[in-house]
């Protein structure tokens, strides 16, 4: 703390000094005025002294004020970068986590690939071969909705049949005499193997092979001359006919 300045002794006021004779022509005691002037000026060097050693001493209590406020931020400001430090690792955490669940999950990330060896999949390589095997997905999901597709159509159509079947044979059941003169199976293929018997005969001794133009030639020609509406009837009569004397 500075020290407040040194005041000389002071001199008996009016010391050295005369007094205006007009005081005493006023009535006016000479010595009160001098004891009054006296005290005045002691008071004021002492008011000076005081604001002058009351500037020269710190305020202590601001400078503890700022500090505990540089304080308080510093410590702010520790908790928000160890919050920010504690998220992103967090991030990171996660991220990982999720590479590392893909890899397990998806087929293609566990073959052996020779090209890398031994090494860890990089993440790249875990995005592509997760989106390759994602389309693929989406190709075979795709190809079992069209087999699905194409079954329920199958399924319908074999209902159908047996809708058709169970009125057969329920109409075989109302009328079980009906079918007793029935042509079989095999005289329906006896005649159709006599119709075309008989058409290949002509055919084989109408057509040329030795080359595609006179063979193409000679089909039509056949077909003109021995496919005739008028030739059919007569071949399919003469075939009937001849089942008949068989069967009868």
């Amino acid at each position: 703390m500075a020290e407040p300045p040194s005041v000389a002794p002071e001199e008996p006021w009016g010391a050295g000094k005369q007094v205006d004779p007009s005081f005493s022509d006023n009535g006016l005691d000479p010595a009160l005025f001098v004891e009054s002037r006296r005290k005045g000026s002691i008071v004021s060097r002492a008011n000076s002294i005081g604001s002058t050693s009351a500037s020269s001493v710190p305020n202590t209590d601001d400078e503890d004020s700022d500090y505990q406020q540089e304080s308080y931020k510093e410590i702010y400001k520790d908790r928000r970068r160890r919050a920010h430090t504690q998220a992103e690792q967090k991030r990171r955490d996660a991220i990982k986590k999720g590479y590392d669940d893909l890899q397990a999950i998806v087929p293609t990330c566990q073959q052996q690939d020779f090209s890398i060896g031994s090494q860890k999949l990089s993440k790249a390589i875990v995005l592509q071969k997760t989106i390759d095997y994602i389309q693929f997905l989406h190709k075979e999901k795709k190809k079992q909705e069209e087999e699905v597709s194409t079954l329920r159509k199958d399924v319908m159509a074999l209902k159908i049949m047996k809708v058709n079947y169970e009125q057969i044979v329920k109409a075989h059941q109302d009328n079980p005499n009906e079918g007793k003169n029935q042509v079989s199976d095999q005289v329906k293929f006896n005649v159709f193997q006599g119709i075309m018997d008989s058409l290949f005969q002509s055919f084989n001794a109408s057509i040329s092979v030795t080359s595609f133009q006179e063979l193409s030639a000679c089909v039509f020609s056949w077909i003109e001359e021995h496919c005739k509406p008028q030739t059919l009837r007569d071949i399919v009569i003469s075939i009937l006919q001849q089942l008949k004397s068989q069967l009868y």
